[in-house]
């Protein structure tokens, strides 16, 4: 009923009208302070799928000619804009939010304007908006501005478009060399392992037609065979420690067992294991162990290094000689004089390969020095030949190092060993043979140490290092000078030494080698032929006494008595000190 309707019925009388008047009353929105009952529901805009010029973009009207009164309370203003194949759609009604519309839920209806949203619906993209506070809200509809690609983003577009091609080019580079390396890798294994097959052991360790730097083998010892045919730089080696066999001033020495990949078996191997704190002295020694020239069979055959980040350490391994070093042999056995002679070529040989600038097939080669040579540095193989090892000290003489360079490698070595010059610290840095004739000196007091444990020197003591008695066990440097350089001593040769033809060559050959002035010193090369002619010349005396031309009897005597046994001896020095003065020339 409308309130003009009340109004009319003013004019009724008594309690009719006093009742229809508060009836009223109740009916009119607000009417006296009252809330409605029945409130009127919301007014929108309400028509069907209607196509539009509205592009989706800014605000648009929806041009909806229809307005209409949503028939419940709880429905709002609804406007649905759709792109179709080649044309816009607006839709406008009345919905209830908490139902779906089109598979699509209502979240933003509490609100005066109509702000449209893309939503997914079961019949594909559209967008929404929605409201509930104002008459007719849904009839301008306002679209989300088009977010345009900023100039820095179309530029960073065409930087990475371009740079594309660049980054597949770089991919297939990296691809290819790893697939090169990995290959290459495989075929040098292959081939090493094919060589090995092939090898076999020869005397004078080298085959210059095979190999200019790998020396033969002659397979004595375990291990050997299988240098640098290991998996170097990768994952570590499968390595279980075994005994501890010796321990230096940086580093010990471990037997180990290395398994085999490819069955159950080990080999037996040395691991030199360095801490954290001495890598220095691991990468000298790693640097000298890896250069291929250095390969000898007096020298210790290297297999590979490691870093160990887990145990924070630093490994070297090479191969395992049970015999131990030269220090443990003398002290547990005497030698032969057959043995003296294998020891002290074979050690001779090794230092000689090492102060070489050639290789016996004539390459060149950088020029190494121990710097470090003693008893306890030098290993005893199965053969009973040596073998350097312990090159943590060693330097190599390369060309390219200045004086000021050598200046700084500083006064190093075993002060028991060390030479005359190295004490003084007055080292001729300009020749670098000088650093060579120190290992000369300390070559010659490991010679004198093997030959006190030679059985043909008569009666032998127990083992003592050079100098014995003289110092103490480990002395210092200023004690070694007292001893070497103002007193001028030597290690004692007893005369009883050179009754031996043989013996009493390698006693000249010791004195020339430990020699105060260092430019006098033998070089190893000599010593190595020296010694390997000692046997060749005795023969020939002693053939030479025996071919003698027969003289009358009564001058034979005084001949006899004459010439003493000292005599041969001089001349044996004399023949082969001429020989050795002819092959250094060479």
């Amino acid at each position: 009923m409308e309130p003009q309707g009340c109004s009319e019925s003013s004019s009724l009388r008594g309690v009719v009208s006093v009742f229809f008047f508060f009836f009223c009353a109740l009916l009119e929105p607000g009417s006296a302070g009252m809330p409605a009952l029945y409130p009127l529901h919301l007014l929108c805009k309400f028509c069907d799928v209607e196509p539009t010029s509205c592009s989706g973009t800014g605000t648009c009207m929806t041009n909806c000619s229809i307005t209409s009164i949503c028939s419940l309370q709880t429905e709002v203003c609804v406007s649905i804009w759709r792109k179709n194949e080649s044309s816009y759609s607006i839709e406008t009604l009345c919905h209830d939010p908490a139902k779906p519309l089109y598979g699509v839920m209502l979240d933003d209806y509490n609100s005066s304007t109509c702000d449209m949203e893309e939503k997914n619906t079961t019949s594909g993209m559209a967008y929404f908006c929605s409201c509930s506070q104002e008459e007719e809200c849904n009839e301008k509809l306002h679209f989300p501005p088009i977010a345009d690609p900023t100039p820095d983003r179309q530029f960073l577009s065409v930087i990475l478009v371009s740079l594309l091609p660049l980054l597949l080019v770089g991919i297939v580079i990296v691809g290819m060399f790893y697939w090169y390396r990995v290959s290459r890798q495989r075929m040098l294994n292959q081939e090493w392992e094919s060589s090995i097959k092939k090898r076999k052991p020869k005397n004078g360790g080298l085959d210059c037609s095979e190999s200019c730097a790998i020396m033969m083998d002659n397979g004595s010892d375990s291990s050997s065979t299988h240098a640098n045919n290991l998996n170097h730089n990768t994952e570590p080696l499968p390595i279980d420690l075994d005994l501890l066999v010796g321990k230096g001033r940086f580093a010990q020495v471990y037997k180990a067992k290395l398994k085999q990949t490819t069955s159950d078996q080990f080999e037996t191997v040395a691991v030199k294991i360095f801490p954290y704190e001495e890598y220095a002295s691991w990468k000298n020694e790693k640097d000298i162990f890896s250069d291929t020239d250095l390969r000898h069979e007096n020298i210790l055959h290297f297999l590979t290094a490691e870093e160990r980040k887990v145990e924070r350490q630093y490994w070297l391994i090479t191969a395992f000689h049970p015999r131990g070093n030269l220090q443990e042999h003398l002290t547990r056995h005497m030698i032969s004089w057959d043995e003296l002679r294998v020891l002290g070529s074979s050690l001779a040989r090794g230092v000689a390969h090492l102060h070489s600038d050639h290789l016996p097939c004539g390459r060149p080669k950088v020029p190494i020095v121990h710097r470090d040579l003693k008893s306890s540095n030098i290993l005893v193989r199965n053969d009973l030949t040596c073998c350097l090892c312990d090159f943590g000290l060693g330097l190599r003489l390369d060309s390219s190092l200045s004086v000021d360079d050598l200046a700084n490698s500083g006064q190093v070595g075993t002060a028991r060993y060390m030479a005359p010059e190295v004490l003084e610290a007055r080292l001729n840095l300009e020749n670098i043979e000088s650093f060579k004739q120190t290992d000369i000196y300390s070559m010659a007091l490991v010679l004198w140490e093997m030959t006190s444990r030679c059985e043909a020197i008569g009666e032998v003591k127990d083992y003592e290092p050079a100098y014995g008695s003289k110092v103490r066990e480990h002395p210092c440097v200023e004690s070694m000078k007292d001893n070497v350089l103002r007193d001028r001593g030597r290690p004692e040769i007893p005369d009883s030494w050179l009754r031996h033809q043989g013996v009493a060559v390698i006693c000249a050959t010791i004195k020339e080698c430990w020699d105060h002035d260092p430019e006098a010193r033998l070089t190893a090369h000599c010593v190595a032929e020296r010694i390997s002619d000692i046997e060749d010349e005795m023969e020939k005396l002693s053939s030479r006494s025996s071919s003698a031309e027969k003289i009358p009897e009564e001058l034979k005597i005084p001949i006899e008595v004459q010439i003493p046994e000292e005599v041969k001896i001089t001349e044996l020095q004399d023949i082969i000190a001429v020989d050795c003065s002819v092959s250094d020339e060479k």
